[in-house]
């Protein structure tokens, strides 16, 4: 096609939106998708560390040890989780994810030490099986909830709200309720599961409360209990799960995935990670909680900055989800003609929700959840952790920090004036944070 330079596109009708104008006027329904928000939103990459030069000390990477383990809810239960890194493996679930996927996350986690979570729709033997530390989410659905596994699990998770869709339910469609995802769920098999967005017995943080301390009589005050809000207002959302008795609070940004939801509420609800961590640190201390109550963060966690850059916020540890299954395999070359087939390409499907993953991940067709080995997904989910890890002690070291923990906002320096405002950061070269005296 030749180039017509008098053409000009519009910044506000581009040819994105004309397409989805006229998808939504042939089929008259809304878009549904998986992964995450597309948008450019400011983040970690707006973000520098200020390495040691002159003015600080740095540490010798092959000498001098900067340590990464953290322990997870200590405030109450009898047994915290001790992990070797502060990476986790955020929720999905049996249903949105093969049996495989789950097996794989379990194995990967074990092996350097962490946590994987169930996410929707109850425990799976192949994730508690092989995940040497497993928390166990207690949602607004209650699909799959047995007291059973919550006495199994090593810790629970209450999930009020998901970062890709605050406020919102989740999605299953029909085509991924299997008899077994169905018999787990107590749901027809074949038909479309809608995940409440509320808890049943519960209207504010009062009941939350309540309920935390049944949560603990089934467990015997034993296992941590984490509290997981949608970044929205973060601020005060936290300060009401620490007065509810959390031992863990989690924040999940706006650039966390989601196994389906609509695309209007993953690209248009809640707020960027990097503007909920500071509002999450505020509240915290402000209570006096800050590290006895702890902080994980989640949504858009990518590499070792931005796990050394959401600790120096203030965060205890961070959560993996999307990451996790990349991999894993998702979104790999080596399925582009697969890809291709499905109307997409390699590194942009995310029809999450119909089922056919070539990668065998999000599917329940099992000849597709076969061409991912659990064992060989573990093994490249354990190396990227480990990469992840030692990214973040190289930024830690070259700052001058002995453990992950240390890291400090004072370490960080923002590049633009929003990212400035929204991690409480100087801009670069300055010492003005926006909105501050």
């Amino acid at each position: 096609m030749t180039f017509n330079p008098t053409l000009r596109e519009s910044a506000t009708f581009d040819r994105a939106v004309i397409a989805e104008i006229q998808r939504a006027a042939e089929t008259g329904i809304y878009d549904i998708r998986g992964w995450g928000a597309k948008r450019r939103l400011p983040h970690f990459d707006d973000l520098l560390f200020l390495g040691a030069s002159m003015s600080r000390y740095p540490l010798e990477g092959y000498r001098e040890r900067c340590d990464t383990d953290v322990v997870l809810g200590d405030r109450n239960a009898k047994f915290p989780l001790h992990l070797d890194i502060p990476i986790t493996i955020a929720g999905m679930s049996f249903g949105a994810l093969s049996g495989q996927a789950k097996e794989a996350l379990g194995r990967g986690a074990s092996e350097v030490g962490t946590s994987t979570t169930t996410g929707d729709g109850g425990m799976t033997p192949e994730e508690r099986g092989q995940s040497k530390n497993l928390v166990y989410q207690y949602l607004p659905s209650r699909y799959g909830m047995n007291p059973d596994d919550l006495r199994k699990a090593d810790a629970i998770e209450i999930v009020l709200g998901q970062g890709a869709k605050p406020g919102g339910g989740g999605m299953l469609l029909g085509q991924k309720i299997t008899e077994r995802v169905a018999g787990m769920r107590t749901l027809p098999q074949g038909v479309d599961q809608r995940s409440a967005c509320r808890h049943p017995d519960w209207t504010g943080p009062d009941d939350l409360a309540i309920k935390i301390i049944e949560l603990r009589e089934i467990t015997n005050w034993e296992k941590p209990i984490y509290v997981k809000v949608g970044a929205t207002r973060t601020y005060y959302d936290v300060k009401l799960a620490v007065k509810a008795g959390a031992d863990v609070v989690v924040v999940d940004g706006m650039q966390g995935g989601t196994a389906a939801t609509q695309d209007v509420f993953i690209e248009h609800v809640g707020i960027p990670t990097l503007a909920a961590i500071p509002q999450a640190v505020q509240a915290l201390q402000e209570m006096g909680q800050h590290r006895t109550v702890q902080l994980i963060v989640s949504g858009g966690i990518r590499s070792g900055a931005d796990v050394a850059k959401a600790m120096a916020l203030g965060a205890d540890a961070v959560a993996i989800g999307t990451a996790a299954l990349i991999a894993l395999g998702d979104n790999s070359p080596r399925f582009a003609d697969q890809y291709r087939e499905l109307g997409s390409e390699a590194g942009f499907y995310d029809d999450f929700q119909a089922g056919r993953d070539p990668a065998g991940i999000t599917t329940q067709d099992p000849e597709l959840a076969a061409n991912l080995d659990p064992v060989e997904g573990g093994r490249r989910l354990a190396n990227y952790l480990r990469v992840l890890t030692m990214e973040a002690q190289t930024l830690a070291r070259a700052c001058g920090k002995s453990h992950l923990r240390n890291l400090e906002p004072e370490d960080l320096v923002a590049l633009t004036v929003e990212s400035s405002a929204m991690a409480r950061v100087p801009l670069a070269g300055t010492t003005w944070i926006p909105g501050r005296p």
